[in-house]
This record gives structure tokens, C-alpha cells and sequence, in this order.
């Protein structure tokens, strides 16, 4: 019988390990998951170089009602502040 791993929620969600066709609903669930835990402030590691995921997290970042604002990690351009309602 498989165990089931629960992980604790934290203000970070690391995308690098993903395909990027996995990015879009992974920041879905991850916004939707801090909301309901109250964390207002959120990192987005996507990457640097061509970031195919960062052109992913940007535009589902400008659709999502739930965000107030978000901006480049400052010094850091492979990662994006995001900071919800």
C-alpha cells in the first residue's frame, strides 16, 4: 500500500522540475492553496534564460482576479514576488 506524503505549504513554489505544460495549473493550486491558508506573499521560481514557464507564470499572474500585484525578485530575474488580495 502507497503511503500518502503530505507537505506542508510555504510561501515558495519551485517550477523548475516541471514540464511546462504542468506550470498552469500547479500556480493555479498554489494560489488557490495560499489564499485558503492566508498567505498573502508568495515566490515563483521559474527560471532565467529563454523561461518558457516565466512567459506562462507571467500571463496567468495578469489573469488571476485573487492578485494584487507582482514584480521581478529584485536582483533575481529566475524569480517572481507575487502578492495576492
Amino acid at each position: 500500500m502507497d503511503e500518502i506524503r503530505r507537505i506542508e505549504l510555504k510561501d515558495e513554489l519551485d517550477l523548475h522540475a516541471f514540464h511546462p505544460k504542468d506550470a498552469k495549473p500547479l500556480l493555479r493550486e498554489f494560489i488557490d492553496n495560499a489564499r485558503k491558508k492566508g498567505i498573502m506573499r508568495l515566490r515563483i521560481i521559474h527560471g532565467k534564460g529563454r523561461s518558457v514557464i516565466k512567459s506562462i507564470v507571467i500571463a496567468e499572474l495578469e489573469r488571476n482576479e485573487h492578485i494584487s500585484k507582482f514584480h521581478d525578485e529584485p536582483g533575481n530575474w529566475g524569480a517572481t514576488i507575487v502578492y495576492l488580495k
